[in-house]
């Protein structure tokens, strides 16, 4: 699974070339994900212009004028500026295409990826129970010690809870606690 670095280069490397432009059409030749892709996802956000690519714990954040598409990437998923109208691959579900004639292509072999529609997405049950990010004022020692007291787990899962702090996956887990001596 892409970890939140991975993430965090993916918002910035098509961030550029997503803000500010208008949304011509979107293709979605597969709508089967971990939860199905709207139907009406064409219709929400054709024609709008994007304002803003944000990222949130492993979720990317693309924001139209009216809502916001919440994607995530999964296990094996991807995100790629292509030409508008290249032919699609097997696994290349999702083209959003771009009046600039770019288009950003949702490639997922597992399908255990994400894109979804919301009007309030930091209200979405996806994203309203998620922790602080790691490397903001929010989070500290101070806090993982007091988030961590009355617990009785190991010390693991409990750095890769969400709730506690989000973004840190299987490999920094194990890498940190590694370095620490745990």
């Amino acid at each position: 699974m892409p970890e939140l670095p991975e993430v965090e280069t993916t918002r910035r490397g098509i961030a550029p070339h997503l803000e500010g432009q208008r949304v011509s059409r979107v293709v979605v030749r597969e709508r089967r994900l971990r939860w199905p892709i709207p139907e009406d996802l064409d219709v929400r956000l054709s024609g709008q212009r994007i304002v803003l690519v944000e990222r949130r714990a492993k979720y990317l954040l693309i924001n139209a004028e009216v809502g916001t598409l919440i994607s995530h990437l999964g296990m094996s998923g991807n995100l790629r500026l292509v030409e508008a109208g290249s032919p699609a691959a097997k696994h290349e579900h999702v083209d959003i295409e771009l009046e600039s004639g770019l288009a950003l292509r949702y490639t997922d072999p597992r399908r255990f990826g994400a894109m979804l529609w919301s009007l309030d997405p930091l209200n979405h049950e996806l994203l309203i129970h998620l922790g602080p990010e790691p490397l903001t004022d929010l989070f500290d020692g101070e806090r993982l010690f007091q988030l961590s007291r009355g617990r009785s787990m190991a010390v693991k899962p409990f750095i890769m809870d969400n709730a506690v702090v989000v973004g840190v996956g299987n490999i920094y887990a194990t890498e940190a606690l590694f370095a620490a001596g745990i």
